[in-house]
């Protein structure tokens, strides 16, 4: 015989000011099978909880109904006081009645006659609970961290601070990421480099981290505590354990004219190369696309000019398997090619650059010296203007969100020019400034009041040449009138974008993606920092476009959350997942490819003399998240879902 107890929260007035409690409560004591019901202002609140605690002790209650907000809030508070008052945690229901009826109705009799109709049903559907327990999942104590910027590498030392092992893997060859690029930070000017480099050096010889440059990943199987990553090993071409990085290769190759992707393609390297000087590790690589010898089988200068003959072209890609418990997405993002803006002349004009670019202009170990010179002719540009939100907020182009740096970068570059070219004029073109961070704001009026940079708000609509000057058109709202300046340089600010292989890199390793290839969170308040798969959890500007200070930030927390799932042997998991019942199983295998987690495997039902007599599906606990899409999928109606069968959601329906 079912006894169960009913406790209405007036959560304040959340709830109380459009449901009538007093009713409510009054109606379900008189529905079958409700042994107690009670109101009370916040059943979370600890006197609360006492109270459900000692009405389940007092009439022995078999199943327990909170009639208050959503599950994804104090679900496992209510379960917890359930279990601590010797009730199986999983007879205890949520009745939302303030999400789904006292926030969306302002007519109280309505609301108060809905909350009952909900709560009945949830009273129908906790009768024919059963008591579930949770699934244990063995942990592999070993984290992988899939990113070498700030945030992989922030995410990577914390883990390996607190005793756990962790393995990096940067798909370039050396650690750094975008940060290493960067000339100074805002809103403190401090450089970069000096931050950075002695990150790298730390996690490159951190005794608890294993670090993989110039790898990929190329395939992540298995569930949250087992993970199965393969990682592929791409050829150097130079031996790396032989290597001391003398640089004799580099010096003598007599290819130098290739475009530096970590200077954006202002400065110049060989086909052999480390990214930068301050390269973690400093191993140099062959880039076998512009190699003589991989061209046409001629050279071989950096095999004769090696002193430990480290030179190896018959290198190949090498794999590794590896076992992981949780793994931390840092892939960081890239910038906007803006030749999409043909009306700036980026990709036409030399001396249109965008805010990479001029970093690395700006930057001592760039391929300037960290002089301000223009692309075309070297020269110090006298006036350079700056487009603000170029590629940012503009459908379309489409990309409708803001980059948030962009403000603050911009100001910083006007700093930057002010401080190194004595006399020079700076315009900035801008629609807003947002600058929300800690000292933010202070730091762009000093752009403004102190380094004299121009700020006009406005959009640019043309740049062309003439004369031997950049022409920029455009408007200044403030005043109400057209302006054209002559500048020797325009800067763009540009839109920051997920990674080109965001949407399929996604697809690898099974996590969720938003309409720019940005990866999802769980949950944007509660959950920002873990994806949709458990055991994955992100961090950085893969995620959307974040600061160093917010990107570290969220990098330790995923270090939180990983250190938290290593803090047991064991995983308890929800037990809420797909159940086969196996006699009726038709073999029809539609679950197996409606799974979105692969979760479901085929299983072969043996005889006593070991012959396979029929194959079935069988869930594996530790890979279904619980979707419940297998259910829907099955032909033979054999698969049902633990919590929520189709004998429970029948009831609640009939409740109502």
């Amino acid at each position: 015989m079912s006894k169960i107890g009913v406790f209405i929260c007036h959560c304040g007035e959340n709830i109380a000011a459009k449901v009538d409690c007093t009713r409510l409560a009054s109606a379900l004591g008189d529905h079958p099978g409700v042994a107690s019901s009670i109101e009370y202002k916040y059943f979370c609140s600890d006197p609360g909880q006492e109270s459900v605690k000692k009405a389940i002790r007092d009439n022995n209650l078999t199943g327990v109904v909170v009639a208050a907000c959503s599950p994804r809030m104090h679900e496992a508070t209510f379960r917890k006081a359930c279990a601590e008052a010797g009730l199986n945690p999983y007879m205890c229901e949520i009745a939302n009645i303030r999400e789904q009826c006292s926030w969306v109705h302002n007519d109280g009799e309505k609301a108060t006659d809905k909350a009952i109709d909900i709560v009945r049903s949830m009273v129908e559907k906790v009768k024919r609970n059963n008591t579930l327990q949770p699934i244990e999942v063995p942990v592999t104590r070993r984290a992988l961290v899939i990113g070498g910027g700030i945030a992989g590498i922030q995410a990577a030392l914390d883990i390996a601070n607190a005793g756990q092992e962790v393995v990096l893997v940067e798909r370039e060859p050396s650690l750094g990421g975008h940060m290493a690029q960067l000339s100074e930070t805002f809103p403190t000017l401090d450089c970069s480099q000096c931050i950075m480099t002695p990150r790298m050096v730390e996690a490159a010889q951190h005794p608890k981290i294993r670090l993989l440059t110039y790898a990929e990943i190329e395939s992540v199987d298995g569930y949250i505590g087992n993970f199965q990553v393969k990682v592929r090993l791409k050829a150097r071409y130079v031996n790396k354990s032989t290597c001391t990085g003398c640089g004799e290769c580099i010096t003598k190759c007599p290819s130098k004219k290739i475009a530096s992707e970590f200077d954006c393609g202002i400065g110049r390297r060989t086909a052999i190369y480390t990214p930068f000087a301050q390269a973690v590790p400093n191993i140099p690589v062959i880039d076998k696309n512009n190699c003589t010898y991989f061209k046409n089988g001629k050279c071989k200068i950096c095999v004769k000019s090696c002193p430990l003959d480290c030179i190896d072209f018959e290198m190949q890609d090498e794999f590794e398997d590896l076992e992981i418990g949780a793994i931390v997405v840092a892939t960081g993002f890239q910038v906007q090619n803006n030749a999409l803006y043909g009306e700036y002349g980026y990709g036409k004009y030399q001396d249109v650059i965008n805010g990479l670019q001029f970093e690395r202009l700006a930057s001592a170990s760039g391929p300037t010296a960290g002089k301000i010179q223009r692309p075309s002719d070297g020269k110090e540009p006298e006036t350079v203007v700056f487009i603000q939100c170029a590629g940012s907020r503009d459908p379309s182009k489409g990309v409708k969100y803001c980059s948030k740096i962009c403000c603050m970068y911009t100001a910083k570059h006007a700093m930057l020019y002010a401080h190194k070219v004595h006399g020079g004029k700076s315009r900035i073109f801008y629609m807003d400034i947002r600058a929300a961070g800690k000292g933010y704001d202070e730091f762009t009026r000093r752009a403004i009041e102190e380094d004299e940079a121009g700020y006009l708000r406005g959009r640019v609509s043309k740049v062309w040449l003439e004369n031997g000057k950049l022409m920029v058109r455009g408007v200044d709202t403030l005043l109400g009138k057209p302006v054209e300046i002559a500048a020797d340089m325009v800067v763009l600010a540009t839109a920051m974008i997920a990674q080109p292989d965001a949407k399929e890199f996604a697809k690898t390793i099974g996590i969720g993606y938003d309409e720019y290839g940005f990866f999802n969170e769980a949950h944007l308040k509660l959950r920002p920092v873990e994806s949709s798969t458990a055991g994955i959890y992100l961090a950085g500007a893969c995620q959307s476009p974040k600061d160093i200070p917010d990107s570290v930030a969220q990098a330790s927390a995923s270090a939180a959350k990983v250190l938290a799932l290593f803090s047991k042997e064991k995983l308890e998991r929800e037990p809420v997942i797909a159940v086969n019942n196996e006699s009726t199983c038709a073999g029809c295998w539609g679950c197996v490819l409606a799974c979105p987690y692969d979760a479901i495997e085929k299983k072969d039902i043996k005889d006593r003399s070991g012959k396979v007599i029929k194959r079935v599906a069988s869930v594996n606990p530790g890979l279904c998240q619980g979707c419940g899409t297998c259910v829907t999928f099955c032909r033979s109606n054999s698969i049902d879902l633990a919590g929520f069968t189709e004998k429970q959601i029948f009831a609640e329906v009939m409740g109502l």
